[in-house]
């Protein structure tokens, strides 16, 4: 899956790319914990584990 390089912070963002039958968006990872983010506009699809403040 591609990540999305030279962001720097403890999160790694990555999209699948055969998520072709969703809108765009982006997955975000951090240890055990993952969400994804639509992009147009801007809003939480799915989260495992983020706190809502570090979200």
């Amino acid at each position: 899956m591609p990540t999305i390089r030279n962001i720097p912070c403890p999160y790694r963002f990555f999209f699948y790319s055969f998520d072709y039958a969703e809108p765009m968006h982006v997955h975000a990872q951090r240890e055990r914990m993952t969400c994804k983010f639509w992009l147009e506009p801007v809003a939480l699809a799915a989260n495992q584990r983020f706190s809502p403040r570090s979200l």
